[in-house]
């Protein structure tokens, strides 16, 4: 089996004009980028730049127009049936309780719905929500509804874990407990995980290596970095640490001319 839980070589992803007319918008080009199995990878660059496209290329929900996606070895042909993604805005039906949500991967991979139940609910439990099953989506506050869709990708037991800025709309206290979560829940099955954020203290906080983006168009990697800070972590006594304010400080000084020119594009977007 290869050592490598995800591989992007070489992907370029182009979208064409929907007249047919011009060369199109290049968001990705020529980006090569390996994820080893159990390792933690973020993603970090300015808005806009391409990170949720490559997680889409990586799912298997888009194709690239140049390149080629590996898993575990094997070329990835259509959806990626060994990830469980994380989108940023929860994918939970409104009209199912908590527990149904968790259950519904399970369902349709044909799981039967007593064992699918018994399954959702130590998800739950071990997320913190095992007394919550029977709630719906509105009835939970934003870290809860986090919660159950982590526990909804996690039940799944995927092999590689796309997380799109899953932490974005959360308070900061409740932020840093779902990080710690995710560490958590990480540490002990060891999942190789693709994160996406424009949150450079939390990629530091919480990855193995940390990837820089250029701004787009045609973004690609700029910078890699080995996050060498000891293990388990507490993602906030962590930036406490000099090595911290050190790694900082060195990925910064790559990625802040990239935000400049990201928003530099967006301020002429909107012009």
């Amino acid at each position: 089996m290869s050592a490598y839980a995800l591989e992007f070589d070489r992907i370029t992803v182009t979208f064409r004009a929907p007249d047919g007319e011009g060369g199109g918008y290049t968001a990705v080009s020529d980006t090569t980028l390996r994820i080893r199995a159990g390792e933690f990878v973020s993603v970090v660059g300015p808005t806009g730049c391409g990170k949720s496209t490559l997680l889409n290329i990586g799912a298997g929900l888009l194709d690239a127009s140049s390149g080629d996606v590996r898993v575990f070895g094997e070329p990835l042909r259509g959806i990626n049936a060994r990830a469980g993604y994380m989108f940023q805005a929860e994918a939970l039906m409104p009209w199912r309780s908590c527990i149904a949500n968790v259950m519904v991967g399970l369902q349709y991979r044909g799981v039967p719905d007593d064992q699918a139940r018994a399954q959702a609910q130590a998800w739950l439990e071990r997320v913190g929500l095992g007394e919550f099953g029977d709630r719906y989506p509105h009835q939970l506050s934003g870290g809860m509804r986090k919660r159950t869709a982590l526990a909804q990708t996690l039940a799944l037991d995927p092999d590689i874990i796309l997380m799109d800025e899953p932490f974005s709309a959360l308070d900061v206290q409740t932020r840093q407990l779902m990080e710690n979560e995710v560490l958590a829940l990480w540490a002990a099955k060891k999942k190789a995980v693709l994160f996406i954020t424009h949150d450079l203290d939390e990629a530091i906080a919480m990855s193995d290596r940390v990837v820089v983006l250029s701004a787009g168009p045609a973004t690609h990697p700029i910078g890699e970095f080995e996050i060498d800070l000891p293990r388990p972590r507490d993602v906030a006594e962590v930036r406490n640490l000099p090595r911290f304010v050190e790694l900082h400080s060195q990925i910064w000084n790559v990625l802040r001319d990239e935000v400049l020119k990201g928003y530099a594009q967006q301020l002429r977007k909107a012009a």
